[in-house]
């Protein structure tokens, strides 16, 4: 067993235009002054990275990491959801997602998932410049307007969607591969691989290939009622990244999963700050750390209610708190025998 690192921060949502928010080392002393010991860099915010530039340039990588170290922090990995999400994209989605990507690109959509597989091969090189052995990012949604069937799926629509979307990314996970880095998709509802069984299925597909992983956050497995423990019991060998994330699900008599179109602060599931939903993180900690967990626990912060500062301050100690320092011997090594074949013998009555 091994020592959940954290608590570490995904710097998303709390990056803006005013300062600290907007240089990566005003977040820096920031995430350290709320009890952070890493960071997570979304790629797509140029406030905080310039992606190509970390890719070709080691000197660039080592200003950035020499940065989280004045302040004594990790990078614990770097993310590409938004890029991710581009590089297999149903058309119903051009427009909502076009802010995703450049200007440049926009409202053409071939440019645009060429964009976004570079970036992906960008991503691999400079997480490689980091000494990243892990990379977060989203699946994309081919399938996700056919998610229920009716009208009933014409035959092999299924089939050739997760057919295009392995053409698509194999080519990004052998990138991966040859710069030693695992991918891990986040499992989450709208992607293509929202459950264990889309991700089974398009593992498959690729041959079981061993940088396919999944980045884990039981958020998104609480919203879909499903067991967010017995997930980590069938997956654990490919969960490679964590992130803590509350939620609670509270279907009524008007609305359940789908939410009814209501804002987040009405629906039946909505995120929470950690500790104020429903997910039994001390249960989440056990299981990873018996398993063998040894990446980061990393605070993604989403709340309807709860404002972020203190949502920041109060997920670095909720998650310190949880983390298991796991012990170099038995509780019950005061009294054990220790070996003795020729006891061992006599016990056994030979």
């Amino acid at each position: 067993m091994k020592t959940i690192k954290g608590p570490g921060v995904f710097l998303a949502q709390f990056a803006g235009d005013s300062a600290p928010y907007n240089t990566l080392a005003g977040m820096a002393a920031w995430a350290a002054e709320k009890g952070f010991k890493g960071v997570e860099i979304p790629t797509w915010d140029t406030r905080l990275i310039d992606l190509a530039r970390a890719a070709e340039s080691q000197t660039y990588a080592d200003e950035i990491l020499g940065i989280l170290a004045e302040h004594d922090l990790t990078l614990t990995d770097l993310a590409s959801h938004l890029q991710g999400q581009l590089v297999a994209l149903h058309p119903a989605f051009n427009l909502p997602a076009d802010s995703f990507a450049p200007e440049a690109v926009r409202n053409n959509p071939q440019e645009r998932q060429r964009w976004a597989t570079e970036q992906l091969h960008l991503a691999a090189k400079a997480s490689r410049r980091f000494g990243l052995s892990k990379h977060v990012t989203f699946s994309g949604t081919l399938l996700w307007p056919y998610l229920y069937p009716y009208p009933q799926w014409p035959e092999g629509l299924i089939e050739e969607g997760f057919d295009e979307l392995t053409r698509r990314w194999l080519p990004i996970l052998n990138a991966f591969d040859e710069q030693g880095v695992d991918v891990c998709y986040e499992i989450h509802a709208t992607e293509d691989l929202h459950d264990g069984l889309t991700f089974e299925r398009f593992l498959a597909k690729t041959g079981n290939h061993p940088r396919c992983n999944m980045m884990y956050d039981p958020s998104h497995l609480v919203l879909q009622g499903m067991d967010y423990l017995a997930f980590i019991d069938h997956y654990h060998e490919r969960i490679k990244a964590f992130h803590v994330k509350d939620a609670e699900f509270r279907p009524n008599g008007k609305s359940g999963a789908w939410g009814g179109y209501q804002p987040w602060s009405s629906r039946a599931g909505r995120f929470r700050s950690p500790g104020d939903g429903q997910i039994d993180f001390s249960a989440i900690f056990s299981k990873l750390t018996g398993y063998g967990f040894d990446g980061w626990a990393v605070l993604e912060w989403e709340c309807c209610f709860k404002n972020p500062e203190d949502g920041a301050r109060e997920g670095a100690t909720f998650i310190r708190d949880h983390i298991i320092r796991v012990t170099d011997k038995s509780f019950d090594d005061f009294c054990k025998s220790w070996a003795d074949p020729a006891l061992n013998r006599k016990i056994l009555g030979l």
